[in-house]
This record gives structure tokens, C-alpha cells and sequence, in this order.
């Protein structure tokens, strides 16, 4: 026969030398609730939609093709569709989209601005072709001289604006800004691939005249794309810069009963 067990268990010795678990600290983001926006969910739409009708008429102007294949147009698209994500999370009071895909956007959209102002349409430039869209080296006029400035400078300006003034400051990071150059990489070989596919002669076979390989050769092409993308890694890392030291332009309204990223529930037992 086996022993009865006792009614009343004695009390354990603590085992020595058992690990402690350490405080966690739970970050304000994880615990404050996204405010509802609406202001600027209606600006971020605004400038969507103006991209998107900007894209729209270039597109039904000229070669849909061609048109698409413009870094101007692709950078706008993208932060289009970037703008009216980030407008419908700030109408719905959810969480910012991520700041890897806001900071690319941003960076493309202003890398599409410079370049314009500063190769494209400066006259001091080797590189000048104001009529970029249109593969005229004359100023467009009409539909194209209104699409072309909504492109290359009221976006890029309202991107910025929403950044700076929109957006919360300390969400970049400079492991980021490696990442954000691949797409220019990408960009670069489709350049490459789409001139040898279209016949010598062609038309607007290099669509950027710091990139035709016709004009300059493959070796100097690859220098203007070393240097482009040094300044755009410059570019990213001012962003970077700028992004951890401005200052906080946004206010959060305090709830007497706000909600937090987790509910503790009641103890078992």
C-alpha cells in the first residue's frame, strides 16, 4: 500500500540562483490611440487625386508606353497611391503605414523635383530638356506645360510639406536609406534593357539625356548614374538628418478614456 498524501503541502525553499524577468518598457506608440485626422486624410487625397489627373492627362496625350516609363511618372504614381493609403488611415484613426515605404515615396518624388529644376530645365545645364515628357527639347506648352509643373513641382512641394508638417518626427532610419536605392537601380537597368530592345533611331529612346547611351556611351551614362545616385544616398541621409531633429508639429488631443494597443485581462483563479 502506497502512503496517504498529506492535506497540507509544506512550503518549498526558493531555488536559488532562478532568473528574475526584467521591467518592459512599453513604447508611447504601442499604448497611445491614432487620433482621427480628417484634415489632413482630405489633404493627402487632394494630392493624390492631383497626381493621379496629372498621370492621367500625360498619359492620354502621348504614347501610354513611353509616358510610363518616365521616373516622373512611376515616382508620382507611387506616391499617389502611397497618399491615399495614408489619407485612409488618418480618416480611420489606424496606424501610420510604414516609414520605409512614406520615406521612399518622399525621397523619389523629391529626387523627380531636383533633377527636373536642376538638369532638365536649368539652361546652365548640359543635360537641359525641359520638354522631358514630351522628349522636346523646347518649354511645353498647353496641357503638357501644366502637367509637367504639377509633376516636377506643386507634388514634390506638397509631399514635402506633408512631411514636415503632417507627419510625426523620428520614424526614419538610416539603415533605411540603402534599401531606398533600389528602385533607382532598378530603374536604371530597365533604361538600359528598354534601349537595346528599340531600334537605333528611335525616338525618345533614352528618355533622360544624361542616360542615352547613343549620345554619351555606356561608360559615361554609368558615371551620371554613379554620381545621380550618390546624391540621392546624400539625399536620403538629409532626410534621415531632418527627420530626428525637427520639431514636433503635431499635438495628439488627450482622452479621458483612451485606448491602448492591449487590454489586461482579470486574473484566473
Amino acid at each position: 500500500m502506497t502512503a496517504p498524501i498529506p492535506r497540507d503541502m509544506p512550503n518549498l525553499p526558493a531555488i536559488p540562483g532562478m532568473p528574475t524577468l526584467l521591467p518592459s518598457h512599453v513604447p508611447a506608440s504601442a499604448v497611445r490611440a491614432p487620433a482621427h485626422r480628417p484634415l489632413v486624410a482630405v489633404y493627402r487625397l487632394l494630392v493624390a487625386l492631383a497626381a493621379a489627373a496629372a498621370v492621367t492627362v500625360e498619359l492620354a496625350l502621348g504614347s501610354p508606353l513611353r509616358t510610363l516609363s518616365h521616373f516622373a511618372i512611376q515616382s508620382n504614381i507611387l506616391l499617389a497611391l502611397v497618399l491615399t493609403a495614408s489619407a485612409r488611415r488618418a480618416w480611420t484613426a489606424r496606424r501610420p503605414l510604414p516609414s520605409a515605404l512614406t520615406g521612399a515615396a518622399l525621397l523619389y518624388a523629391m529626387t523627380t523635383g531636383l533633377v527636373y529644376h536642376l538638369l532638365l530645365a536649368n539652361a546652365a545645364s548640359p543635360f537641359t530638356l525641359p520638354g522631358v515628357l514630351t522628349s522636346e527639347p523646347a518649354a511645353p506648352t498647353g496641357w503638357h506645360a501644366i502637367t509637367t509643373h504639377v509633376l516636377h513641382t506643386a507634388i514634390p512641394i506638397a509631399a514635402l510639406l506633408d512631411w514636415l508638417l503632417l507627419t510625426a518626427p523620428g520614424h526614419l532610419h538610416l539603415r533605411q536609406a540603402a534599401s531606398w536605392l533600389l528602385y533607382p537601380l532598378t530603374y536604371l537597368a530597365f533604361t538600359f534593357i528598354r534601349g537595346e530592345l528599340l531600334l537605333p533611331g528611335t525616338p525618345a529612346r533614352y528618355l533622360y539625356p544624361f542616360l542615352d547611351v547613343d549620345q554619351h556611351g555606356y561608360k559615361s551614362v554609368l558615371g551620371n548614374a554613379l554620381l545621380l545616385g550618390l546624391a540621392m544616398y546624400a539625399l536620403a541621409i538629409l532626410l534621415v538628418a531632418l527627420d530626428h531633429t525637427r520639431p514636433h508639429t503635431l499635438r495628439y488631443r488627450a482622452h479621458h478614456r483612451a485606448k491602448t494597443g492591449f487590454r489586461l485581462q482579470p486574473p484566473v483563479g
